[in-house]
């Protein structure tokens, strides 16, 4: 369980000499990182499971998060989020794993954001395609370098962000199956470069980046592959979402979110349009056009525990297909949540979730939705 067998430990009452230790909180003696992290420059020993049913549904990832709060005088309103340092690693039940560092940071003064990252990983996965009417999976390794970075500039009193962004990666796919290479993947999709070159429009109201209690955040993003990007395909993609916290009373919030992507042109198959929900395994549903409606219900029973409920609905829609004859997807589930530092609204907890014809049990730190 990580950060929630620690959290376990520390739950009975504190003595009177334990009140002072810097891994409680001065408000209720209880679990907390937020000292430890703003007194003693220290970090968030991130150490989960991780359940995701299309990479064996059992594995482990270590990610130390550090967070830097930033010496900066807010606006009235404004929320400055603190600068964050991940490395990571990870391995999983079907042998996949990854290894990488990434970073996310800003500039008030200059009213700049910005990230960073980088990452090399083997990952297993299935992709199902339709084939003579009768649905098949297909095994394939993965192994990729991937970077990707953002800077995005203030340009309004509402706390609109525009910018732009570039990812690149290089991929080499080995088939996992017997028999022939399925039509649907060319030979350059199994040793390629995709570069993606891209805007995006960024407006963040959240009251936190980690485990929001009110507020919204609208993200457009439009990406470019192409040859002059240095890319080995040339196709076009739009990702636009919502997701919004109402708080309808002080213990209970209220999460929506609406998300739809398409991708213009042809697209590396294992790059198409996935829908990203607890309870759907990645990469099961894939199309040109996907399309999420989701909604999570919070209920804080005390000031560290809380419970919640979740449910959605989706749909993938192939190229061949229309959105009227696309399957519908849903996903419904529940879990809780353990507020481990408080000034940061930092909760984890575990999720579990099913789907059409799957089931999957989450370990999430801060919020499900974040990007």
């Amino acid at each position: 369980m990580g950060l929630l067998a620690v959290a376990l430990r520390y739950l009975p009452a504190a003595s009177a000499q334990e009140k002072n230790h810097i891994l409680r909180d001065t408000l209720d003696n209880k679990l907390d990182f937020s000292r430890f992290i703003v007194e003693a420059h220290g970090f968030l020993p991130v150490a989960m499971i991780i359940t995701e049913p299309a990479l064996g549904s059992i594995g482990l990832a270590l990610a130390p998060m550090f967070l830097q709060p930033k010496k900066y005088t807010p606006q009235p309103g404004e929320y400055i989020p603190p600068d964050i340092t991940v490395p990571f690693a990870m391995y999983t039940g079907n042998n996949s794993w990854m290894v990488g560092a990434g970073r996310m940071g800003s500039i008030p003064k200059a009213q700049i954001k910005y990230r960073a990252g980088i990452g090399y990983g083997d990952i297993n996965l299935d992709f199902y395609r339709t084939i003579a009417g009768v649905e098949r999976s297909f095994a394939f390794g993965i192994k990729s370098l991937t970077a990707a970075g953002m800077i995005s500039k203030k340009i309004n009193r509402q706390g609109m962000y525009v910018g732009v962004s570039y990812l690149y990666m290089s991929t080499d796919l080995t088939p996992d199956f017997s028999g022939e290479v399925p039509a649907f993947v060319s030979d350059i999709e199994m040793d390629n470069h995709t570069a993606t070159a891209g805007i995006l429009l960024d407006w963040d109201k959240r009251n936190t980046i980690f485990t929001p209690d009110k507020g919204f955040r609208l993200h457009i993003k439009y990406g470019v592959d192409d040859q002059w990007t240095g890319s080995d395909f040339s196709y076009r993609r739009v990702n636009a979402s919502l997701i919004s916290f109402i708080p309808f009373q002080d213990n209970w919030v209220g999460g929506f979110r609406a998300e739809w992507q398409h991708a213009f042109d042809d697209p590396p198959f294992y790059l198409e349009p996935g829908i990203d929900m607890r309870g759907i395994p990645a990469a099961r549903y894939q199309g040109l056009t996907t399309m999420i409606l989701e909604t999570e219900q919070r209920y804080d029973f005390t000031l560290r525990w809380s419970g919640l409920v979740f449910g959605g609905l989706a749909k993938a829609v192939p190229k061949e297909e229309s959105f009227a004859d696309a399957e519908t997807i849903f996903s419904v589930g529940g879990g809780f949540r353990y507020l481990l530092a408080r000034l940061f609204k930092v909760r984890a907890g575990v999720d579990v979730a099913w789907g059409p014809d799957s089931f999957g049990y989450y370990i999430v730190f801060g919020h499900n939705w974040n990007r």
